[in-house]
């Protein structure tokens, strides 16, 4: 990386902060290794040991930690004990993809909670984000306001059916629409595998890639820790496509402990089946969304708030127009 791109990199991260810290959010400072983590059987985690010194008998112990895949874990957390928004640059690491052109095993996340926000009030303060970190000069690819578009009329324009009246009728409906699109369909593959495939081959490619793209109201049977949409098979998510590249994800959070634990439940024995490197699973962790009593001896629940994750990397690819992760990492593991 060249010193003009490690400034630019620089000048965006200094932008951030300014961003969050002027509309009172608090920046923290989470771990990065964990004892457990959250199940999510989309990506695979990194697992290391820690040593411990010998117990009094001399025999040796170990502990196994995992480098976190999101700062999640921890600052929800810190919003159940204080109710404020947050944010935090933090790094992160995803193992079992391939290096190169969009991905890392490590790389640099931006995540930001705002209390008493939705999924769509998030949408506003990302696309005030974008006006206060892009330079003037910015092409209008990468500049707000951003075309919000919902998934249902994305697979309506481009898969040629109606997303959630095939997905009503099972999962052969929607097996019958990837064939009839000319995709390969695996015996082993139900509902949300199904909606992959062909959101991947054939709507992915076609979104719009002259303004950024908030892809909102993503399917409820792919499992994610947000509020479901009323009335609908969706949920409070949108994805942020710049130039066709996902940039960030945003979910309205879900705050009710028992949808948490069973989504601990269902998503950590599917990840235990499937995961190439298993992790320890806090059974406990919904309670973080129990109500719970404050200082002052009344009782809060888990505040309302709108999470948003976006990948730092990619946004500094966008802005400084460059094509591949590693061209804008000081040190890429491509060349390690």
């Amino acid at each position: 990386m060249d010193i003009e791109l490690l400034r630019e990199r620089s000048r965006i991260f200094k932008a951030i902060r300014s961003f969050f810290d002027s509309r009172n959010y608090l920046e923290v400072d989470t771990p990065i290794l964990a004892p457990h983590l959250i199940p999510e059987t989309c990506l695979e985690v990194f697992k290391t040991e820690y040593l411990l010194p010998p117990d009094s008998a001399g025999r040796e112990r170990r502990k196994e930690y995992y480098l976190v895949p999101s700062p999640e874990l921890w600052m929800k957390q810190l919003i159940a004990q204080h109710r404020t928004s947050i944010y935090q640059i933090s790094k992160c690491f995803r193992n079992g993809e391939s290096t190169g052109r969009l991905h890392s095993p490590e790389f640099t996340m931006l995540e930001y909670y705002t209390i008493g926000a939705t999924y769509k009030d998030s949408v506003a303060i990302t696309e005030d984000l974008f006006r206060s970190v892009l330079p003037t000069d910015a092409p209008a690819d990468v500049q707000p306001p951003f075309v919000q578009m919902s998934m249902e009329e994305a697979f309506q324009r481009w898969a040629g059916f109606s997303l959630y009246t095939v997905a009503r009728q099972g999962r052969e409906a929607l097996a019958a629409e990837a064939l009839r699109l000319g995709l390969p369909v695996a015996d082993f593959m139900d509902l949300g595998d199904l909606y992959n495939l062909i959101f991947v081959h054939t709507v992915e490619p076609n979104l719009p890639r002259d303004k950024p793209v908030a892809l909102m109201d993503y399917p409820a049977f792919v499992p994610c820790l947000a509020k479901n949409c009323t009335g609908s098979l969706a949920k409070e998510r949108w994805e942020l496509y710049v130039r066709g590249i996902e940039l960030a994800n945003c979910y309205t959070e879900e705050t009710d402990s028992e949808e948490v634990r069973r989504y601990f439940a269902a998503e950590g024995e599917e990840k235990q089946k499937k995961a190439l490197v298993p992790h320890q699973i806090d059974e406990q962790y919904w309670r973080v969304f129990e109500p719970r009593r404050d200082r002052d001896g009344k009782i809060r629940s888990f505040p309302a708030c709108s999470g948003v994750a976006m990948g730092l990397d990619r946004l500094v690819m966008a802005i400084v127009g460059r094509s591949t992760i590693d061209s804008v990492l000081p040190f890429p593991m491509t060349g390690q």
